[in-house]
């Protein structure tokens, strides 16, 4: 496995691999790998010759009074599960490698971004776009795997990609659980305990919202109005947002039959003590069924 920091030694290896006629799946991370990352990895590895991972805590997607300083950092386990998943090259650069000190060139865009985390997050996604955008012409992969646990960030990925012609598949993975239902994060190991059972509100909120669905619901607010009583039993949560959106665009829905391409995502943001997660379902609306 090849472990490289320098932006032109990473690409020239990406080069020599595509002249020998490979295919590369890039899995962009910020490290703190869990089985979360390794399921976007196994992935790459199905449907590529070759693996891809960058790790790199990007500190223009983090506000000035976020968790850029703390976010957990572990390069060795890091490396240890990539080799172990069988990743080929790991990109793993400085800040000062991505962004020199006159760096003043950013990628943004209107809609996607200004709903669920971009009301609280303004100019997370535009550190998003910037250094996905980078990270696609360092390493020109033919697909890119992200999870759909931060599933307004794959769907501005996706946009970005073809809004700017940008010659890449963007793959959608499924959430990774805890046995007990709560999604794989790295903020996770933020909670203590308490705040650790506590969280386990998000998947339950959750599930009582996509049961509704199920069960043939289709106004939106009635949905998030269950989805926010069953947070707000929890005594160590704070909601940040409930949202129910088109998922091709994260416009927000009044009801669920009106979503463009039949896809719906139920987005949350919540705050377990000082602990800011999130969690969302994403389903399948028949338009037929419409009365």
């Amino acid at each position: 496995m090849i472990i490289s920091g320098k932006i032109e030694e990473t690409r020239e290896q990406i080069k020599k691999w595509k002249r020998e006629g490979f295919s590369v799946g890039l899995v962009p991370t910020m490290g703190y790998l869990h089985e979360g990352h390794q399921s976007l990895m196994e992935a790459a590895r199905r449907e590529n010759d070759k693996v891809a991972v960058s790790v790199f805590v990007n500190p223009i997607q983090f506000g000035p009074n976020e968790d850029f300083a703390s976010y957990p950092r572990d390069f060795e386990k890091d490396a240890a599960l990539c080799e172990r998943t069988g990743v080929d090259l790991i990109f793993h650069p400085e800040a000062e490698e991505m962004y020199d000190e006159d760096f003043c060139t950013y990628v943004d865009m209107d809609g996607l971004t200004k709903e669920l985390c971009g009301k609280s997050r303004p100019t997370h996604f535009r550190g998003v776009q910037t250094v996905v955008s980078k990270l696609f012409h360092i390493i020109p992969a033919d697909r890119a795997y992200f999870g759909e646990k931060d599933a307004q960030q794959l769907a501005v990925v996706r946009k970005m990609a073809r809004d700017l012609s940008m010659d890449i598949q963007i793959v959608g993975c499924p959430i990774i659980r805890e046995a007990d239902g709560l999604a794989k994060s790295s903020r996770n190991t933020y909670l203590n305990a308490e705040e650790r059972q506590a969280a386990l509100v998000l998947s339950r909120s959750l599930t009582e919202g996509k049961r509704l669905i199920e069960q043939g619901e289709r106004d939106a607010q009635k949905v998030k109005r269950t989805i926010q009583a069953v947070i707000t039993q929890e005594s160590l949560a704070k909601v940040d947002y409930v949202e129910i959106v088109d998922f091709a665009d994260i416009t927000p829905l009044r009801n669920l039959e009106d979503a463009r391409q039949g896809e719906v995502l139920c987005a949350i943001a919540v705050l377990i003590g000082k602990t800011r997660l999130i969690d969302n379902f994403i389903v399948k609306v028949d338009k037929a069924k419409k009365e």
